[in-house]
């Protein structure tokens, strides 16, 4: 198989949905579903009454149709959820989650792949992150099942990944070990025979494996030391959007308390071409002239989020987006842009682009006067009791959870609920006793020339128009909007 040009950047939670990724896959190129929370997503748009029917229409193609039925049964509201109802809870994973548990991942994921491939032959890929690594098996299990063709995976080092996805695809018993603060790593075994009530297929189609990098020197490490194929790269600067690796060497920090990038947090471009495996670079590349530069240097091609992320198909909140877009083209942009890298709001302690919109929780007030808590989970990491066992525990959850499980104050100390936020941007928030959760918008450095999108006065822009964009000739001064002067 020919792998794509381009690829549209992996965007949780649910930017990068089933609709986005069926699009660009339509147009003949790498769309990509973000697995990030995806139970927790599906289970929401079935307490919102599944407009459209997908979500049902897709359950009805899950190959143990009782395990369906069930989600089904528990979830879905006919005539929606009340706006001021909150929503039902999905458990929290642990390194023993509840067989549900495991069974509505699955079911999530299938869902969201198989509604990305639906009625077409293009090619779809899953994104995941290897910080949130509880769901990951089942995810990945999910995926396979409806067919994915890629698994994208950063935020981390994914060594372990490609043997599962060997395993997972002969529907084999995979592990993954998991990181213990202050202990050993734990197992976590996830057996698809169990989790598909004995209807497990024999034999599936593994996915190729794309491994998220900063550096030729962490590719590398891949390469010769994963537990299976890894069959590309994709190469993220530091000026893409989500996540981003530390710097390189001491941590340093700007004027406006953004990390300092150097030299050694460049690509060496000739380095990757000498691993003799494809790779498409991620963060600025999205310009047609930048695509050409970047393929003449010897890469497949070019991952873009941002430019997708606020199209019109994307899983962003209409409003939203509208507002994000309309302050784009009208405004000046904050001192040092519309983007900025915050270095402690991430609970992984990865620095995170953070975009600076009024009303989100990127302003401090919003971000203050929210009571914390804990009910989504995602980004817990285990930790090892002083009787010896293992729980989970979160720096953005109270603090005086954080303190009693072990946790040091300093690191609860800017520690934002990315769970419950990027849950708002999709219109999925829930509903507390002062509102709605505030959205916190991420994004790449590109959004700040996302006007060139939005030329002739236009207020809004298709995926195909960013494809249409992205591959039109190399031109010379482009015009970028005035107030990005």
């Amino acid at each position: 198989m020919e792998h794509p040009l381009l690829i549209q950047g992996g965007m949780g939670i649910g930017v990068s949905n089933w609709r986005l990724a069926r699009v660009v896959s339509q147009l003949g190129h790498l769309g990509v579903v973000s697995g990030t929370a995806i139970n927790s997503v599906l289970a929401r748009r079935l307490q919102d009454g599944d407009v459209g029917g997908h979500v049902r229409r897709a359950l009805k193609a899950f190959p143990a149709p009782a395990i369906a039925e069930k989600i089904l049964a528990k979830y879905f509201l006919e005539e929606g959820r009340p706006a001021t109802q909150p929503y039902k809870g999905v458990p929290m994973f642990s390194l023993r989650p509840s067989l549900d548990l495991l069974q509505l991942t699955v079911v999530a994921s299938f869902v969201e792949v198989f509604l990305a491939r639906e009625d077409h032959q293009g090619l779809v890929g899953l994104n995941l992150l290897e910080k949130i690594q509880l769901p990951n098996l089942a995810c990945l299990y999910g995926a396979i099942l409806a067919g994915v063709h890629y698994v994208i995976m950063g935020a981390g080092i994914p060594r372990e990944i490609p043997g599962a996805l060997d395993l997972l695809s002969q529907n084999k018993k995979a592990e993954l070990r998991i990181t213990v603060d202050g202990g050993e790593p734990a197992i976590m075994e996830f057996d698809p025979a169990v989790v598909m009530d004995g209807q497990a297929r024999t034999s599936l189609r593994r996915p190729f494996f794309l491994p998220i990098v900063s550096s030729s020197t962490l590719a590398m490490t891949l390469k010769k030391k994963a537990t299976g194929a890894v069959n590309g790269f994709v190469v993220e600067h530091h000026v893409a959007g989500g996540h981003n690796a530390p710097p390189r060497g001491p941590l340093r920090l700007n004027g406006l308390g953004e990390p300092v990038y150097g030299q050694r947090d460049e690509v060496a471009f000739a380095e990757m071409v000498a691993l003799d495996l494809p790779f498409w670079f991620a963060g600025q590349a999205a310009t047609p002239e930048k695509f050409h530069e970047i393929r003449q240097a010897g890469a497949q091609g070019i991952q873009v989020g941002t430019l997708f992320a606020f199209c019109d198909e994307s899983g962003l909140d209409p409003a939203l987006r509208e507002k994000t877009l309309r302050a784009i083209a009208t405004q000046k942009p904050p001192e040092g842009g519309w983007v900025y890298t915050d270095a402690r709001s991430s609970p992984t302690g990865f620095p995170f682009k953070v975009v600076r919109m009024s009303g989100t929780a990127s302003e401090s007030e919003v971000f203050e006067g929210r009571r914390r808590c804990c009910d989504l989970g995602y980004l817990r990491t285990c930790y090892k009791k002083e009787d010896g066992s293992i729980g989970e525990r979160c720096p953005a959850e109270p603090v005086a959870d954080y303190l009693r499980k072990g946790g040091a104050v300093e690191d609860t100390v800017g520690r934002k609920c990315l769970c419950n936020f990027l849950m708002t941007d999709i219109g999925l928030g829930q509903v507390r006793s002062g509102g709605v959760e505030p959205p916190l918008l991420t994004a790449g450095d590109d959004l700040n020339f996302v006007s060139r999108m939005l030329s002739d006065g236009r207020t809004s822009y298709s995926a195909k128009d960013v494809v249409d964009y992205l591959f039109s000739p190399v031109v010379e001064n482009w015009v970028i909007h005035p107030a990005l002067a």
